[in-house]
């Protein structure tokens, strides 16, 4: 039995991210322990605060990974999904709350199985949409402009995926 290597190099920039941040906390630390204090502290409160969401966000990875095939990612979110993958990501973003970084882990592991970059992108900016606004946004500029604006938002949207795929297919291509 053969175990299949991946041709993919592996990302280290994770890591290096995080010896370079070690590096300037203790660079900071050297000329003033106090504000490292304060950064390190905030930094916590920080953690505290996306725990929850992460926890969350680890159950429903975890979820996919036992219930959803590849096979049903690539129908829904790959090359053929067609106007469906469009609705998918558009929809998903405008529901989507939180800060964006947490829907990271998931969204890469959908990229991992097969998503389009197009349609990640989209998510990303369909999320400028926020439903509990909108009833303000309402308030304050009327109802037809509120209705245009979520519009141009999601063309918009859809626009920069579609650029997004562009983009990634000449990548693909040129190696």
């Amino acid at each position: 039995m053969s175990t299949k290597q991946s041709s993919k190099p592996k990302n280290r920039s994770g890591w290096i991210m995080l010896a370079i941040t070690l590096f300037l906390y203790g660079v900071t630390a050297f000329f003033d322990a106090s504000i490292t204090r304060s950064a390190l502290n905030k930094s916590l409160d920080t953690l505290k605060m996306i725990t929850p969401i992460l926890l969350v966000v680890f159950f429903l990875l975890a979820l996919m990974n036992t219930f959803i095939k590849p096979k049903s990612i690539v129908k829904y979110l790959g090359k053929e999904s067609g106007l469906k993958g469009w609705l998918f990501a558009l929809v998903g973003g405008v529901l989507s709350h939180g800060s964006s970084y947490v829907w990271y882990p998931m969204l890469n592991e959908l990229r991992n199985h097969g998503a389009r970059d197009g349609l990640i992108v989209a998510f990303f900016y369909a999320r400028a949409i926020k439903l509990p606004w909108l009833p303000v946004m309402v308030g304050y500029f009327g109802i037809a402009f509120t209705l245009v604006f979520s519009f141009y938002i999601l063309l918009g949207a859809w626009m920069q995926g579609v650029i997004a795929d562009n983009i990634a297919a000449k990548n693909r291509a040129s190696f």
